[in-house]
């Protein structure tokens, strides 16, 4: 009695069991519908994002200098608005100020922010944004100096050894006014800190130098003074390949964008009273 008791227990369990199976959904009916279904190599791949590759020498306070291993200041600050705008990755490479226009013209980098002043001549290699800033260049001398005034580099029989960045505007500018007209020595250094350092132990008479520069070398220097008359008055743009049209028009969009907002204002206030 016992054992068919068991097997009506048995019998009865199965029945249920395959009632379930015909009543439950099938695999198939828990499936979303074909369209509505996104393909899984869809859900996997990470979106892209494409860098921004920008070229400076950082050796330009406040507009580019290193605060341990990152490159920090203005043009780094408004490049990263600049590429957050535009959807972009900013990566930022470190070379000598002199490669910094021909590594742009010859495409090795997307841009140059460098404290970069338009010329005639930077305007023959690369094309140029907006300006975001304006520029002095400056005249650095010791305490004491007999050179008063830039009209002091400009005297009939003047002689005096003037100390820049190679490849900047105060090259140029001091090349073409003073150099060539046979009334200074030029003596050409790789970072402006260097110009500094010579004018300090007595190697040169004075530094040509953009002014926001000037004035950070001349604080941390006693000794220095800044002349009260400028040298050149400039503007500063983003340095571009001529062939890359379109990105130039993006980063003209974006600059004028953070120009017009207040962002790039902003960002000038913070590293220059």
């Amino acid at each position: 009695m016992k054992k068919i008791t068991r097997i009506l227990a048995i019998t009865l369990m199965l029945a249920l069991l395959m009632i379930a199976s015909a009543c439950g959904p099938q695999a198939d009916q828990l499936q979303p519908p074909e369209e509505d279904r996104v393909p899984q190599a869809e859900q996997q791949e990470p979106q892209e994002v494409k860098q921004l590759t920008m070229v400076t020498n950082a050796d330009f306070p406040p507009y580019e200098f290193r605060e341990g291993s990152e490159i920090v200041g203005i043009d780094p600050e408004i490049a990263a608005a600049i590429a957050e705008k535009l959807g972009m990755e900013l990566v930022i490479e470190d070379i000598d100020f002199d490669s910094v226009i021909i590594s742009v013209e010859t495409g090795m980098f997307d841009m140059a922010m460098a404290g970069l002043t338009v010329t005639e001549e930077r305007m023959e290699q690369v094309s140029f944004s907006i300006s975001y800033a304006n520029g002095v260049q400056a005249i650095i001398v010791p305490e004491g100096s007999s050179i008063t005034s830039v009209d002091d580099l400009f005297e009939e029989g003047a002689s005096h050894s003037i100390g820049v960045q190679l490849s900047t505007t105060g090259d140029l500018y001091s090349t073409w006014d003073l150099e060539d007209e046979g009334l200074a020595t030029i003596e050409r250094f790789a970072r402006g800190s260097d110009a500094v350092m010579a004018l300090t132990s007595g190697r040169i008479d004075a530094v040509i130098i953009d002014n926001e520069p000037a004035r950070a070398f001349v604080a941390v220097n006693p000794g220095l003074k800044i002349l009260d008359t400028e040298f050149a008055n400039e503007d500063y743009a983003i340095a571009l390949n001529k062939g890359n049209t379109e990105l130039l028009a993006q980063v003209n969009q974006a600059l004028g964008e953070l120009i017009a907002d207040g962002t790039v204002q902003s960002i000038l206030d913070k590293y220059i009273n």
